[in-house]
């Protein structure tokens, strides 16, 4: 499939005629053919006027017609071959088998969508049959659904160019729930966005869905974002990226005359707890584990182990000796941007210059662009307590340990961390009192709690949970991964005393939909 430079707006392909954006292959610093002309408030207003006008007639469509339209992305995405995986590749830097196993993810994640939307238990029917005999006072009959909220703004991600993209979770979740999707596209792969915007386009006609039901933009700047953020018919919004663009986007939408929810994943510096019984008995074998966690990627993961609480001692100098030889072992890895490589050459030299904090070890240099050289520092817990600028995220292979000469400081770091995606416990039977004492704690921290594994990796599963309390995410009651994700664009709906012509499919006594119900109390299974 060809890549022309051109937003996907409905069943067009529009041109827009707005700053430049030219994707760059962080590799070679060479620029990649075509460019993206940006688009503007009337590129916006045309893409969410197709979605408005989308909204009631896809959000009426069955279960199953919108569980084959996900499956549908889902193959024609697969159907654009090696133009996706090659295309992927240049605007990235990442390797051939990261991109496809992207794409197995994405893929994997639109299907799991396609499960969640047949089986109905989303919408969450609940039935409470009238009492008119009932004393004191008669009951009416009540009714309860979940609806989708209306169009949904989605903004691709850097780290991730098609699992938290053009097609990723949050697109998948929202369409899977009923909501049309406008997709700001991210300018660091425009060429991918545009391939994977085609996918689903051509998805939309195959299964004859409304036209508005997708749209894709472009812009540089804030312009487009912000436009779109603003604009009274988007109901929601899907970004994964930096805290203060993140923070931005929740301004914009708490400021607009209807405020509407942002679900934001920003920042998450993921520690990890190595407790003293653990460290005693492996020390070796968890600071390779570390390594191994924090070299992935080049450490360009939102779950990048980027603390590390440790008991000082000779079971620390041990630990730390292995984490040394390994990380001084490692070579360099291409970061997925100039800007992400010079924002991490800067956290880097803080760390570097700070007077509290010593380099431990680092990687190989290399002499090509963009090249991330892992480098573990370390410091002592009262120095990072006192300074909540030892707190910040540094995106890449570089992570902080911090001497504990207490279990107390433990307890300490814990509530001096802020909110979290992840909290790691490496532990033996041994630990299990103190990590007991800690584990209330950790809970109010972080949205995923990990015994004896490192927090990269991120299952796509019923269970998963990527989210966390604020700054991790904007809200901390909701998720980005995993079938949980479909409730942040839904909202309760009660139907009181309605005529049974007119009730919702879901909440009908004859369970057309044979959905899980709650009907008076009590679970009835289809």
């Amino acid at each position: 499939m060809q890549i022309t430079g051109q937003m996907l707006i409905g069943q067009s392909s529009v041109q827009g005629h707005k700053k430049a954006i030219r994707a760059l292959n962080p590799a070679t610093n060479e620029y990649l053919q075509p460019e993206f002309l940006g688009g503007d408030q009337q590129h916006v207003d045309q893409a969410v006027a197709l979605a408005w006008q989308a909204f009631d007639d896809y959000r009426a469509m069955g279960n199953e017609s919108r569980a084959v339209f996900l499956e549908t992305i889902a193959d024609e995405i697969l159907a654009l071959g090696d133009s996706l995986v090659e295309r992927a590749m240049a605007e990235t830097g990442l390797p051939q088998a990261r991109i496809e196993g992207e794409r197995g993810r994405t893929m994997g994640q639109l299907r799991m969508f396609a499960s969640v939307v047949r089986m109905g238990k989303f919408l969450d029917a609940r039935i409470d049959p009238a009492l008119p005999e009932r004393a004191p006072l008669p009951r009416a009959d009540l009714r309860f659904q979940k609806i989708p909220l209306g169009p949904v703004a989605v903004f691709g991600a850097s780290n991730f160019p098609l699992a938290f993209s053009v097609a990723g979770g949050d697109t998948a979740s929202a369409l899977a729930a009923g909501c049309p999707v406008v997709v700001k596209a991210h300018s660091a792969h425009p060429g991918t966005s545009e391939l994977v915007g085609r996918a689903i386009q051509q998805a939309v006609k195959k299964c004859q869905m409304p036209e508005g039901v997708f749209s894709l933009l472009f812009g540089a700047g804030a312009d487009v974002g912000g436009a779109l953020v603003a604009h009274p018919h988007i109901k929601a919004v899907g970004f994964t990226g930096s805290r203060s663009g993140g923070v931005a986007l929740m301004n914009i939408a708490a400021n607009r005359p209807e405020p509407i929810p942002v679900y934001a994943e920003m920042s998450s510096i993921n520690p990890v707890f190595i407790m003293s019984n653990k460290l005693a008995a492996e020390a070796k074998a968890v600071a390779s584990g570390f390594v191994a966690s924090l070299a992935m990627g080049a450490g360009q993961f939102c779950t990048n182990p980027g603390l590390v609480v440790v008991m000082d001692g000779p079971d620390c100098e041990a630990f730390l000796q292995q984490v040394a030889e390994e990380t001084q072992a490692l070579g360099t890895q291409t970061m997925l941007s100039p800007g992400i490589y010079q924002a991490y050459c800067e956290g880097v030299n803080s760390l570097t210059e700070h007077d509290g904090v010593s380099l431990l070890a680092q990687s190989a240099s290399s002499d090509l662009p963009n090249q991330c050289q892992a480098h573990v520092f370390v410091t002592q817990a009262k120095t990072f307590l006192a300074d909540k600028g030892l707190e910040g995220e540094v995106f890449g292979s570089t992570s902080l340990v911090i001497k504990c000469q207490s279990l107390e400081e433990y307890r300490q770091l814990a509530e001096h961390f802020e909110g979290q995606l992840t909290i790691t416990i490496q532990m033996n039977d041994a630990d299990s009192d103190a990590v007991k004492a800690l584990l209330p704690v950790f809970e109010r921290k972080a949205g995923r709690l990990l015994c004896n594994g490192y927090p990269t990796g991120v299952e796509v599963c019923q269970a998963m949970v990527h989210g966390g309390p604020f700054p991790a995410t904007s809200d901390s009651r909701s998720t980005s991964v995993g079938s949980a994700a479909i409730e942040r664009f839904l909202r309760p709906v009660c139907y009181q005393d309605f005529p049974a012509s007119l009730l919702p499919s879901s909440v009908r006594d004859d369970n057309p939909l044979t959905i899980p119900q709650l009907v008076d109390s009590k679970l009835k299974l289809a």
